[in-house]
């Protein structure tokens, strides 16, 4: 063989190469696109009872001045922390959400708004991990001076496990639905090809908003309830005859 015929040689082969991959590739989208697939989802669920709260709650105030309103205000607020503190919540139990002051005005037609004074808001959301003590812990707060407590809502400290559960059941309904599918069509179900979660989601309790004008001679009531954990699951069939 010449030296000048080994490029030729090279570039025929590069080109019987470049031409079986390109058949291969070929072969298989042509596959992939006469494959007959089945795309569905599915839901698991659970329930649980939550072992958890937040609630938000603070000390609204109003005064003749912006600094006689915040003053107050803290001072408020440093007596319902104070009963936190003495109920056994730790620090990192209490969280302040949101702290505003804003003047307030007196519209009347057709006259100028009138600055009547300020209104000072602190707010925090504390997490009770000791159910039983969330009305005392209400009534405590109450009585030091806080006067908006917002819906309580209920969790789990830990959704790990009944997260699992519900993708056990999720993934169970998705291959009794595509088996159900298959069948109906004249298929039954080849292999999984493709599997992926969807989002999780933990329904939380919500008590309506109120506003803690006073003390109760009684306990706060406290109801958790259960709580369902849901798990979305998505998947893709191969279908055969």
């Amino acid at each position: 063989m010449t030296p000048r015929a080994l490029p030729s040689l090279a570039a025929a082969c590069a080109i019987a190469l470049a031409g079986g991959a390109s058949a291969q590739a070929a072969g298989d989208a042509d596959a992939a696109f006469h494959a007959t697939t089945l795309a569905i989802s599915a839901e698991g669920e659970v329930k649980a009872a939550p072992d958890q709260a937040s609630v938000s709650l603070g000390v609204q105030t109003t005064a003749p001045t912006a600094a006689q309103a915040m003053a107050d205000n803290a001072a408020r607020m440093t007596q319902v922390i104070a009963a936190l503190r003495r109920q056994g919540l730790e620090g990192r139990d209490v969280q302040t959400s949101g702290i505003s002051l804003q003047a307030q005005y007196n519209y009347q037609p057709n006259k100028a708004p009138e600055l009547t004074g300020y209104q000072a808001s602190d707010q925090v959301v504390v997490t009770v991990n000791e159910l039983p003590k969330l009305g005392p812990i209400l009534d405590a707060v109450t009585a030091s001076g806080a006067n908006q407590i917002e819906g309580v809502s209920f969790g789990l400290k830990d959704p790990q496990a009944a997260q699992d559960q519900a993708r056990l059941k999720a993934v169970k309904a998705l291959q009794a639905k595509a088996e159900l599918y298959a069948g109906a069509a004249g298929y039954h179900v080849g292999r999984l090809v493709n599997l992926s979660e969807g989002g999780d989601v933990q329904p939380q309790a919500f008590a309506p908003k109120v506003m803690a004008m006073a003390a109760r001679a009684a306990p706060t009531p406290v109801e958790a309830g259960e709580l369902t954990v849901r798990i979305e699951v998505n998947g893709l069939y191969e279908l055969a005859r």
